[in-house]
């Protein structure tokens, strides 16, 4: 049996308009797997999620811009984000995932072909291949390159994170708000946390994902994590990044990408502010070429 898409291929229209230039920071591509072969390794097996329905969507969504992340079911073959990078005309750029022991040829090489980080995947069960401190001491083999850290982790590990990445000789992209549990409130330890971080100018994070942090689905839904969101784009403008996370793997339900649009205009209910987050801070940490 084949896997079942975790994207509607068919989306609500949304709302909202985006402002021209908007970016979405943080989406994947599968596949096609008989061109792109999954991981041997890999923890799951998606449905294809191509290069042309990403495009197609961000054409039905208004979305000019775009953040290709690595996926580990691709493992570390970044071919497939490769091939989108240039086919998306100089708006589509990307995020690696390597070794730590990449070549500096290699890394040379990713990032002239429009990888402008590195992620790294952190959870509760230690990996000595991907320590925080390797972590760290790699990174300042990205700073020559303009390259950055990416990183995901699972609820609750920012506490033992945040202190050996703020020694990152390049900015640190924290993913999806830190996977904080938007249910337990803005005094929870873990966003309290996460704030803290944010104080260092190191520091960026993606206010995607606010699906995945709360259960409330529904095109008036998601509160809970749209006023994690909130709060993070109103203490730090200019270090928040959106993205929709599509096409949404190992989720517990399939979202809507017309009502993670639209919940834009209550993340960020002033235009000016949406314009910053969409288009300005995008430009200027990723580089797009100017349009």
């Amino acid at each position: 049996m084949a896997p079942a898409l975790t994207y509607d291929p068919n989306p609500s229209a949304p709302r909202l308009r985006l402002p021209a230039g908007a970016c979405d920071a943080h989406v994947h591509v599968f596949g096609p797997a008989a061109r792109f072969p999954f991981a041997q390794d890999r923890g799951f097996t998606p449905a294809d999620a191509p290069k042309e329905a990403l495009f197609a969507l961000h054409r039905q969504l208004g979305i000019d811009r775009c953040v290709i992340v690595q996926s580990l079911c691709h493992g570390l073959d970044n071919r497939v984000v490769e091939d989108a990078i240039a086919a998306g005309g100089g708006n589509y750029l990307g995020v690696a995932l390597l070794p730590l022991d990449v070549s500096d040829e290699e890394l040379a090489r990713l990032a002239g072909a429009g990888f402008r980080g590195v992620r790294f995947n952190f959870t509760q069960a230690p990996n000595p291949a991907f320590d925080v401190d390797r972590v760290v001491a790699f990174a300042r083999r990205l700073e020559p390159l303009r390259m950055h850290l990416q990183v995901h982790f699972e609820r609750g590990l920012i506490h033992e994170l945040a202190s050996p990445l703020s020694r990152s000789a390049v900015p640190v992209v924290v993913d999806h708000m830190a996977r904080v549990d938007a249910a337990q409130g803005l005094d929870h330890p873990d966003f309290v946390a996460l704030l803290a971080l944010m104080k260092n100018p190191l520091f960026r994070v993606k206010l995607s994902g606010i699906d995945r942090i709360t259960r409330d689905a529904g095109r008036d839904g998601y509160r809970a994590g749209i006023a994690v969101a909130q709060r993070l784009l109103r203490e730090y403008p200019e270090r928040c990044f959106w993205g929709t996370d599509w096409p949404h793997p190992l989720h517990d339900h399939v979202p809507d990408d017309g009502v993670l649009v639209d919940a834009l205009e209550r993340i960020a209910p002033d235009a000016a502010l949406r314009e910053q987050l969409l288009v300005h801070n995008p430009q200027r940490f990723y580089r797009f070429a100017a349009s």
